[in-house]
């Protein structure tokens, strides 16, 4: 399972793109450690009080602790929402064996009205809430805390802990960088106690790739190459030597997936796809995955 900032999208995308049963941000993008670990102490325990944390705006309801997408016109079908998914990622923790969480940010929206820190202000006007850098002794033993509840819920699962390495340049650009490192000595303390283990996706973006090149347009996000690289650095530092020879196949199968062809019914090209086919039914066996959605993609373009 991922958690966190918009890079536990993209690992967990890549994951669940290479047929790893995986659980991607179930809470959307969620930028600060306490409002991760509230969302994941939440689903392991049955004490749960997210209905407190509800508001309506603009006619529509939203959850503090969940991102925007997560939201509805009716309270009622919000906080059915919100209890199926602590329900699916309790069993996901349940099942795991690698939860890997991502930090964006120190930087926490406190709502005035109830003191506590918030996952997201969903546009609602700044006036109510103080923006705050979060103190690293509360952040240690916040996190220290839901490591060992997750420790004793699953004693199997490892905990893979990243610093996201998108820049929040709304936050000011010092800012940014204080932030950035609170969070990595957070990680540096969680692992030096042995709690989790680091991926270092920030320095490797900002130290290793060092070039504008590797940001998209927006100067902030990586690009897609700096995405590959940054994957192709975890597969071979986390992924055993079974999962990334089955990579080397899958991305032979992916490529002839997106294959365009010229002439779609020419003998040459119906010859490809069946051993196509062949070629996921065989990765299907030896790999024990589910390759059926393929499999019917490439059915419709057989001329029977």
């Amino acid at each position: 399972m991922t958690i966190g900032s918009c890079f536990a999208e993209v690992i967990g995308r890549r994951l669940h793109d290479s047929k790893a049963q995986v659980v991607v941000n179930p809470f959307g993008t969620i930028f600060n450690p306490l409002s991760v670990s509230k969302l994941l102490r939440g689903a392991i325990s049955q004490q749960r009080d997210f209905d407190q944390n509800l508001v309506q705006h603009n006619g529509i309801w939203y959850a503090y602790d969940l991102h925007s997408s997560l939201s509805s016109p009716n309270r009622d079908e919000l906080l059915v929402t919100i209890t199926n998914l602590l329900d699916t990622t309790r069993t996901a923790l349940q099942q795991a064996k690698l939860l890997i969480v991502t930090l964006g940010t120190a930087v926490g929206y406190r709502l005035l009205s109830s003191g506590e820190v918030v996952a997201n202000c969903h546009k609602i006007p700044a006036r109510n809430f103080n923006r705050e850098l979060l103190p690293l002794h509360t952040l240690r033993q916040d996190m220290e805390s839901t490591l060992e509840q997750l420790q004793q819920f699953n004693p199997k699962l490892q905990v893979l802990l990243t610093v996201s390495p998108v820049r929040h340049i709304k936050e000011t650009i010092e800012i940014n960088s204080v932030s950035k490192s609170i969070l990595r000595v957070l990680c540096h303390q969680m692992t030096t106690n042995q709690q989790a283990r680091y991926f270092p996706a920030y320095e490797i973006m900002v130290d290793d790739l060092r070039d504008y090149r590797f940001y998209g347009r927006d100067m902030v996000h990586p690009t897609e190459v700096a995405e590959d690289y940054i994957w192709d650095k975890f597969v071979q530092a986390y992924l055993s030597q079974e999962f990334r020879d089955f990579l080397q196949e899958w991305e032979k199968i992916r490529r002839a997936l997106s294959h365009r062809p010229f002439h779609p019914a020419s003998d040459a090209h119906q010859k490809f796809l069946k051993n196509t086919i062949d070629q996921l039914q065989d990765l299907s066996r030896r790999y024990s995955i589910d390759t059926a959605a393929e499999e019917r993609s490439i059915t419709q373009q057989l001329i029977v």
